[in-house]
């Protein structure tokens, strides 16, 4: 992936105003959408099943959020109907390995539609790779950790899940990584203030959700340039949030500020990315 791929990304969904429908956990909603429409897009969040399938029909991508356990019949048919209508469709698997009831719902999710991109932490993407309980509530556990020494580990479950569904995978943690099956990246941005924020992974998703229906020929690259635009953004945050000695409540707001104003040239020059060889 070349380096100006990312702000061809970024531009598209400025050109382009995705609507996006988010089928997202209450705590996060509010935030999914202020985040697609900083981005450039604009966000529906219809979910309930008796007009999911009608309000597919009218958007360019739909994300499936798993925080949102009580929707997952929603999530079946509105992404089957995408499916259908070739409508791109992201999968945000929170804390898919914890309970029996979201290890199920997630397999009924991989078996029945057809994702572009799906995006989670180390836990929840080494528990839909390996088909694995696990995780610690909707945080990463602590012995999924991204570090410079389970790069290789995580690059290969990302691999194995895309290989396995045909999306692009995106595994969020202190370095990224995301795989198409076969090439490899990582990201290396963002800010640990990014953790300590509800939400930041829903929003990331539906971010996420923003470039793909702006670019759904181009999956990868769109996760890839939504990962970047995400942690550039973080970074300015918090670079903010140390000048102004403030906390993680306006953190937040700045972060969506951040996306909001981020250009093409900062976030090709920001973007600090490789591609894994291994």
């Amino acid at each position: 992936m070349e380096r100006r791929e990312f702000a061809a990304r970024l531009r598209a969904v400025r050109e382009r105003a995705p609507l996006v429908q988010c089928i997202t956990n209450f705590v996060t909603v509010n935030d999914c959408a202020n985040m697609v429409l900083a981005a450039g897009g604009s966000p529906t969040m219809a979910h309930d099943v008796r007009e999911v399938e009608e309000a597919v029909s009218g958007v360019q991508a739909l994300v499936c959020n798993l925080g949102a356990i009580g929707d997952v019949e929603a999530m079946l048919l509105a992404g089957k109907r995408a499916n259908v209508l070739g409508i791109p469709v992201v999968l945000d698997p929170v804390a898919a390995g914890v309970t029996a009831l979201r290890r199920e719902a997630a397999g009924r999710l991989l078996a029945e539609v057809r994702f572009a991109i799906i995006r989670g932490n180390a836990s929840e993407i080494r528990a839909l790779a390996l088909r694995e309980a696990g995780g610690s509530g909707v945080d990463v556990s602590a012995g999924d950790a991204v570090t410079e020494g389970t790069l290789p580990r995580a690059a290969e479950l990302c691999r194995t899940l895309a290989r396995r569904t045909g999306a692009a995978v995106a595994l969020s943690g202190a370095v990224d990584v995301l795989s198409d099956g076969q090439e490899a990246l990582f990201l290396r941005n963002g800010a640990p203030t990014m953790a300590r924020i509800t939400g930041s992974g829903c929003m990331l998703t539906a971010l996420m959700g923003a470039f793909c229906g702006a670019s759904p020929e181009v999956p990868f690259a769109a996760a890839a340039a939504a990962a970047a635009a995400m942690g550039v953004a973080g970074e300015r945050a918090e670079a903010r949030r140390v000048r102004s000695g403030t906390g993680n409540a306006t953190f937040r707001n700045d972060l969506i500020d951040a996306v909001f104003n981020l250009t093409e040239q900062e976030l090709t020059q920001g973007v600090r990315y490789e591609i894994y060889q291994g």
